[in-house]
Parts: structure tokens; C-alpha cells; sequence
């Protein structure tokens, strides 16, 4: 008997991939694009182009894969919603926001967002979200998943997209990381209101498709690459709509290898420790590796521009999931149990797997 886990091995596989590609991302803009690379070559280039290709694959799929495990939640009761979802993205978002900020005070050349001061602190608890923002926009999300049920979803991924190519295309202010909140809501709510396309389109999963949707993919990476077509009004989230078309399909095939779906999977089932600990940890390893690399002599650099990228992001995700497993649970969620529904509570009660909730 297929189980429910099972059913949705595709999903933990696309969870898995985007938040190693996450890890990729920040690894490349924030540390290996900063070494001092004396040596000649494409290498470097081909990483960064790399990294930008999948810019409208990463986070859009992982919100839509969030979207799609969010439908029985949203029909739950204001106050379990607000418990389970809310309070616990938000939490969670203050905790390792206070946690980013105290750590990345001993790194301040590190590039990325951090509060020097308690106003921009407060800014980033309430207005402009720092690189934990994902969290942030998780708890918003559900908010106005709840509030808006019983529109039509035709109104509301009409209103969202709407956000999103006007944010994409600059017409409203997105200091911070504030785009990434404005532009992903239609990803998730494409996932909450597609459940069943978006599982037909895992469970049918065909090389042919793959390629006839990569196709208009890379067309459209052309035009914004050549073009510098980015801010052309809902141009962006066009593009980021056939990703997720693509990553599905990719995801569903994936799933017919067994040893790396497995792999996959149980990186996907704890996308969350690495997503909240992998910043400060690289902040803390690029201060320790910048200036060895970037002194080291040519055949150490010409190894490292190859491959420290791909080594660097499975050290980091490996090392967020081992610490996982010793630090406390409260890091990771409502404490005292007040961030686990009925059903799931019930579950664990009665000693049964824990499905998706």
C-alpha cells in the first residue's frame, strides 16, 4: 500500500534541491564571488551564470511546495492557524533573527543584511525582513491564505501575480530582501489552489515533457539575460511559473531513482535548520577561508574556483543537519508543543507515522 509519505516523495525531493541550491546561491554571492581569484579561466564566470540561471527556479518552487502542503491547514480554525502557522513562522523568524544578528556582529564584512543598531533591528522584526525573510513570508502568507478562503482563487492569484510583476518590474520600493515577500505569494497560492495539477503533473512526469518545457525556459532566461528584461512588467513571474513547471517534472522524475530520492528526501523533510543556521555558518567559514584562498598559489586556486562551490555547499548543509541533531528543539519550533496541530498531536499519541498537516 502506497503511503502518504510516499505519494509526495516528489515534493520532499523538490524541497531537498531548493534549499541546497539555496545554500548554493548564498555560497557563490557571498563568498566565493568575494575571493580574489588571480588566476585566469571562465571557471568563475560559469559559477555566477550558473547561480543566476536558477534565480527564478529556487524560491518560487520552494514557495510553491509550501503552497501545496499548506491546503488542510488553511481550513483549520483561526486559532489553530494562528498557533501552528503564524506564531510558529514568526517565532521562529525572531529567534534566528536574534540569533543572525549576534553572530554576524563578529563578521561585519560579511555581505549580506544584518541590524547594527536597534532601529534597523525593529525595521527588520517588522518592515523589511533580512535574509530569514522565507519565514517571514510564510507567516504573512497564511495569514492571507485564511483571511481569503472563500475567494474565488482566480481573484486572488489574479491580485497576487499582480504584486509580484509590479514589485519585479520596481514600481514599488523593495529595499532588503521585502521583494522576495511581495513576489512569492502567487507561488504559494498557486500551490495551495493547484494541489491536484501540480500532483498530475509529478505523477506523469516525462523526459519529452521535461524538454518541451525547458525549451520556452531557456527562451525566456534569453530575453530577460539579453534584454536585461527583469523589470518588464510580469515578465518575471512568467518565467518563474515555467520554472516550477520544470522543477515539478524534474522532481517527479527524480523520483524514479531510489537512492537519490532517498537522499533527496530526507534533506527536503529538514529543509528547515539549513535554511536558519547555513548563513552564519558561512559567514564564520568565509572569514576563516577568504584570505588563505585568495593568497593560495594557482593550482590551490584553479581547484578551489572548480569545485569549492559544490564541496562548500554539502559541508554546510551536512554540518546544519548534525547540529540539528544536538541542539535544542526549541529552536526549531513553538516550544511546549503549542506549534503541533490536533491531528498531528493525535497522531504521535497514538504512535502513528506523521504525514503531512
Amino acid at each position: 500500500m502506497m503511503t502518504e509519505r510516499s505519494r509526495v516523495a516528489w515534493a520532499d525531493v523538490a524541497k531537498g534541491v531548493c534549499i541546497l541550491l539555496v545554500v548554493l546561491w548564498h555560497v557563490l554571492m557571498k563568498h566565493y564571488l568575494q575571493i580574489h581569484w588571480h588566476i585566469g579561466g571562465q571557471v568563475k564566470g560559469a559559477w555566477g551564470t550558473f547561480g543566476e540561471q536558477l534565480l527564478p527556479l529556487r524560491m518560487p518552487l520552494f514557495f510553491a511546495v509550501s503552497g501545496y502542503f499548506a491546503v488542510r491547514a488553511v481550513q483549520r480554525t483561526w486559532p489553530e492557524v494562528l498557533r501552528t502557522k503564524v506564531a510558529k513562522f514568526y517565532y521562529l523568524y525572531v529567534l534566528w533573527l536574534i540569533i543572525h544578528t549576534a553572530i554576524l556582529a563578529f563578521v561585519p564584512d560579511f555581505g549580506t543584511e544584518s541590524a547594527d543598531g536597534p532601529l534597523k533591528f525593529i525595521a527588520q522584526l517588522f518592515i523589511t525582513p533580512s535574509n530569514l525573510w522565507y519565514l517571514y513570508a510564510l507567516a504573512l502568507y497564511f495569514i492571507v491564505a485564511r483571511a481569503t478562503r472563500r475567494v474565488p482563487p482566480w481573484v486572488m492569484l489574479g491580485l497576487a501575480f499582480l504584486l509580484s510583476a509590479t514589485a519585479s518590474a520596481g514600481l514599488v520600493a523593495v529595499p532588503g530582501d521585502r521583494a522576495g515577500v511581495y513576489q512569492n505569494l502567487v507561488f504559494f497560492l498557486a500551490g495551495l489552489y493547484g494541489k491536484t495539477v501540480i500532483e498530475k503533473l509529478a505523477a506523469e512526469a516525462s523526459w519529452l515533457r521535461l524538454a518541451i518545457i525547458a525549451v520556452p525556459y531557456a527562451v525566456l532566461l534569453g530575453v530577460v539575460a539579453f534584454f536585461d528584461a527583469k523589470t518588464w512588467f510580469g515578465l518575471w513571474p512568467v518565467v518563474s511559473g515555467v520554472a516550477i513547471i520544470l522543477g515539478v517534472t524534474a522532481a517527479g522524475l527524480v523520483t524514479r531513482w531510489a537512492g537519490l530520492t532517498t537522499a533527496l528526501a530526507s534533506v527536503g523533510r529538514r529543509t528547515l535548520p539549513i535554511y536558519v543556521m547555513h548563513m552564519p555558518l558561512l559567514a564564520l567559514l568565509h572569514a576563516a577561508l577568504v584570505k588563505p584562498l585568495s593568497s593560495a598559489g594557482p593550482t590551490i586556486q584553479l581547484v578551489a574556483q572548480i569545485v569549492e562551490p559544490v564541496v562548500l555547499t554539502a559541508f554546510l548543509a551536512w554540518l546544519c543537519l548534525l547540529l540539528y541533531k544536538y541542539l535544542p528543539k526549541a529552536l526549531f519550533e513553538l516550544p511546549f508543543g503549542l506549534g503541533v496541530s490536533r491531528r498531528a498531536a493525535h497522531r504521535r499519541t497514538n504512535g502513528s507515522a506523521v504525514g503531512v498537516s
